[in-house]
């Protein structure tokens, strides 16, 4: 199914949707940041720091949805809810960087939960695909 392939570019794009906001204020707070934006991360504002933490996590639960939407495209996962789970996961973590750069912890934590539920509901369709 080509959703999984599109749902996989999708979330690729979504790390980088958080740093648009990093970049941001690093642009406000001057040249030095180019030059050692690591040693000045504690001059970036609170928002551009949640940024720079979902960016990371980001990349952390992108790992594990590559590897999901791929079992799901090549044992040709058909379903109705692994399709949902695809879309729900890109969804999810567009939601969670929201939440987390605009400090809502308990519905940052919902969309990460609701991103690794439909990670595992990808891996088990692709599981019960290849074993069937």
């Amino acid at each position: 199914m080509i959703i999984f392939l599109y749902s996989l570019a999708a979330a690729a794009v979504l790390i980088y949707v958080p740093f648009l906001l990093v970049a941001y204020a690093r642009a406000r707070i001057g040249p030095e940041m180019l030059s050692t934006p690591r040693a000045l991360f504690d001059k970036l504002p609170p928002y551009a720091q949640r940024a720079t933490w979902a960016h990371q996590n980001t990349f952390e639960a992108f790992m594990i949805f590559a590897a999901a939407a791929l079992m799901a495209y090549v044992t040709g996962v058909n379903s109705f809810t692994a399709q949902v789970a695809a879309i729900a996961f890109v969804v999810a973590r567009f939601l969670y960087s929201i939440f987390y750069i605009l400090n809502i912890p308990l519905l940052r934590s919902l969309m990460f939960g609701i991103g690794s539920i439909a990670s595992a509901t990808l891996m088990f369709f692709s599981i019960i695909q290849a074993t069937s």
